[in-house]
C-alpha cells in the first residue's frame, strides 16, 4: 500500500503530472521507494477514481498537454491515517549476508570480486546523497518540513556509510576465512575415529557376566 501514499506525499509537496512524478521519484522518493513509469500512472488512475486526487482544471487544454494532479481532502485524510498507523519493522533479508555466512564453511572463492563491486556501488550512492545534501540542505535552521526531509536523506547517508565501512572490513577478513575453510576441506569428513576396545568384554571377547 505504500506506493499510493508515496504519490500522495509527492503531490502534496507539489502538484505534478505523471511524467513529472516519475522524474521526481528518480531523484528523491525513489531512493527509498522505487516505482516504474507504468506503476505510477496506474496508481494515479486508482487514486483519481477513489476521489483522493483530481486533475487540475485548465481553461483551454492543448493537444498533448500533460495532465497535472493535486490532492483532494479525502487524499490528505488517507495519507494522515496511513502516516499515523502502527507498522512493525520488517525482517531484514539480504542474500549477500547469507552468502558471506556460507563462505565461512565452503570457502570465499569468487566472493571478493562481488564484494568489491558492492562496495563501489555503495560509495557511488553515498557520494550522490552527499551531493544532494549540499545542494538542497545548506547549513542553517531551515523549516520544520525541510528538517524532516533532511532527516530522511541522512538515514540514506548513514546507511551507505555503514555499508562502505562494513564491506571494507569484510574484504579484509576474506583471506583468513579462505584459509580456515581450506583447512576444514583438507580434513576427510568420511574418516571415523579409532574404535576403542569394549570394556564390557573380557579378554576372550565374550561379554562379561554382571
Amino acid at each position: 500500500m505504500s506506493l499510493p501514499h508515496a504519490i500522495l506525499t509527492a503531490l502534496l509537496e507539489r502538484p505534478s503530472s505523471g511524467l513529472d512524478l516519475t522524474r521526481r521519484f528518480d531523484k528523491s522518493i525513489g531512493y527509498f521507494w522505487s516505482a516504474t513509469h507504468q506503476q505510477i500512472y496506474r496508481e494515479l488512475g486508482k487514486l483519481e477514481a477513489e476521489g483522493h486526487i483530481r486533475a487540475l482544471p485548465t481553461e483551454q487544454p492543448a493537444r498533448g498537454q500533460k495532465k497535472a494532479y493535486e490532492v483532494l481532502p479525502a487524499g490528505r485524510a488517507e495519507l494522515a491515517r496511513w502516516t499515523a498507523a502502527t507498522q512493525d519493522p520488517k525482517p531484514h533479508r539480504d542474500a549477500l549476508l547469507l552468502r558471506l555466512r556460507a563462505a565461512a564453511v565452503v570457502g570465499t572463492a569468487g566472493l571478493e570480486a562481488d564484494l568489491r563491486r558492492h562496495l563501489e556501488l555503495h560509495r557511488r550512492q553515498l557520494t550522490e546523497y552527499e551531493e544532494i545534501e549540499k545542494r538542497d540542505f545548506p547549513p542553517g535552521p531551515g523549516s520544520a518540513q525541510a528538517r524532516l526531509q533532511h532527516l530522511v536523506l541522512r538515514a540514506g547517508i548513514e546507511l551507505e556509510t555503514f555499508w562502505t565501512q562494513w564491506l571494507t572490513e569484510a574484504l579484509q577478513e576474506l583471506p583468513a576465512a579462505e584459509e580456515t575453510a581450506a583447512q576444514d576441506q583438507d580434513r576427510n569428513p568420511d574418516e571415523e575415529p579409532d574404535e576403542e576396545p569394549d570394556q564390557d568384554k573380557d579378554q576372550g571377547g565374550s561379554p562379561r557376566s554382571r
